[in-house]
């Protein structure tokens, strides 16, 4: 008798077999019916492509934002204010299913399953605001009605479009600790669970579609990963599917040499490496979420940023490790925002275990530390300016004269072995000689040179670095094309 072929099961439906992309759409690529529309089209041409695509969601623009004013509006009491938010949303996504959706059944479908999402979190604003206590465990049950509303309508409008969608509650799949509003992901139940469900639906043509940023618990409480954690989301899904790429869709063209807004003659990057971008997503680069990579890094996976609105663009593609680069910076990020605390003490400095009681102060209040200068008698540190700060200043007076200076900012300039390049730091200080500076770090990392000055000096900080580092960028590395075409536009 001839031997039976092998049943394919999620467990054995190998990687060779798929060629699964995951692609995760921000907010503005799912903003309204138009960038629905476009991302529909994005998704059908790597459906045509031969690709298999697991699309990720954010949600709507703003949506999130409007949550927040909602559960804040009341916990305050206000439940006519909270409850108006919530109505002008479920018009607003009523009507972009409307354009969306014109198959009758399946847009009264869509539109009875918005309305009964609405009628449950207009449940949630009024008892909160009888109790009026914002727990971390209710922000997340009302946030996570963005990304609960936008993966739904997102999936109609693909089958709308003939992109065979199936949509999947994130939250059984993305599974994390318990700590609402910034969770930790259980690596290894995720990619059980994502073998097991997303796969065969892979396996049977499917587009599944999810919703970013939101995940639950072991015991099914809705949780979140932190504001960002859409991209994250993506990475987490591309890792736990051995995907063979993770894209991250956003309105801009990818990593960008500069904040446009900024330098305007700011350029593309084409490739980066793993460790670049992260630097870069960690001290200000507003593209990708810090987190987003890690899953990517373990499992080698390439990330591409591209721009929904552009999606002719080839983008950025971030690898372990990036060619060579002619020259010495690859991007400038600015970190906004900060407060510098000067801590003086000039018997303990030195005696042992004091700057660990230093820095147990701010792990007890949970604050991340940027960066770090001592001298023989006081260490200057930078926190992210927050509410704690008096209270982080008190429990510091304790063992040391301090004070704080907020409304600084942190350049951050990453490349390729800057320790390694004799003069760099030279050029960079004579760049900006005109501008203050007040903390400099460059030791702790190959590929990152960073300093403090004031936040109002900024701008014009990056546009000099700019101006001196990236005259003639690297054409391997740079899409210095992109720089042509601007100036044939402008006439230069």
């Amino acid at each position: 008798m001839a031997a039976m072929p092998a049943v394919k099961t999620p467990a054995n439906i190998g990687k060779h077999e798929m060629k699964l992309v995951v692609m995760k759409f921000g907010g503005t690529s799912v903003e309204d019916a138009a960038a629905i529309g476009r991302t529909s089209a994005i998704v059908a041409g790597r459906v045509a492509s031969g690709k298999n695509p697991v699309v990720v969601v954010s949600a709507m623009a703003k949506v999130t934002d409007h949550l927040l004013r909602a559960a804040a509006a009341a916990a305050q009491g206000d439940r006519t204010g909270a409850l108006a938010i919530s109505s002008r949303l479920r018009a607003r996504h009523r009507d972009t299913s409307a354009e969306l959706v014109k198959d009758k059944a399946a847009a009264a479908a869509l539109v009875q399953l918005i309305d009964e999402k609405f009628d449950a979190l207009d449940e949630v604003l009024r008892g909160l605001s009888a109790i009026r206590e914002l727990t971390p465990r209710i922000s997340d049950q009302i946030v996570s009605y963005g990304e609960r509303l936008s993966s739904r309508i997102v999936a109609a409008a693909f089958c709308e479009r003939g992109v065979a969608a199936a949509h999947i509650d994130a939250r059984e799949i993305i599974v994390t600790d318990s700590e609402f509003q910034k969770a930790a992901a259980l690596d290894d139940v995720i990619e059980k669970r994502a073998t097991e469900r997303i796969k065969p639906l892979v396996a049977q043509g499917n587009v599944p579609v999810m919703g970013g940023f939101i995940a639950s618990n072991e015991e099914g409480l809705t949780t979140t990963l932190g504001r960002g954690g859409s991209d994250y989301t993506g990475a987490l899904v591309g890792g736990a599917l051995d995907a063979e790429t993770i894209e991250i869709w956003t309105d801009v063209d990818g990593i960008m040499t500069a904040d446009p807004r900024v330098c305007p003659d700011a350029l593309r990057v084409r490739v980066i490496s793993f460790e670049e971008a992260a630097e870069l997503a960690y001290f200000g680069a507003k593209v990708l979420h810090p987190a987003t990579i890690l899953p990517a890094v373990r499992k080698n996976i390439p990330v591409l940023v591209l721009n929904s609105r552009n999606a002719a663009c080839e983008g950025t593609r971030i690898i372990s490790v990036a060619p060579h680069c002619q020259s010495p910076f690859k991007s400038i990020a600015v970190k906004r925002k900060l407060t510098i605390i000067d801590i003086v003490a000039s018997r303990m400095l030195m005696t042992h275990g004091y700057l660990s009681k230093m820095f147990a102060v701010f792990d007890k209040h949970k604050c991340p530390v940027d960066m770090v200068s001592t001298s023989e008698v006081s260490i200057s540190l930078t926190v992210d300016s927050n509410s704690s700060l008096p209270e982080i200043a008190a429990d510091l007076s304790k063992m040391a004269d301090v004070k704080y200076e907020g409304k600084k900012a942190l350049v951050c300039m990453v490349g390729e072995d800057i320790r390694g390049q004799n003069g760099i730091a030279a050029q960079v200080f004579n760049a900006i000689r005109h501008i203050n500076v007040r903390m400099i770090s460059q030791g702790a990392s190959e590929i990152n040179m960073s300093f403090m000055i004031d936040e109002d000096d900024a701008d014009e900080a990056v546009r000099s670095l700019h101006a001196a580092f990236f005259k003639e960028p690297d054409p391997a590395i740079f899409d210095v094309e992109a720089r042509k075409r601007l100036s044939v536009v402008s006439g230069q």
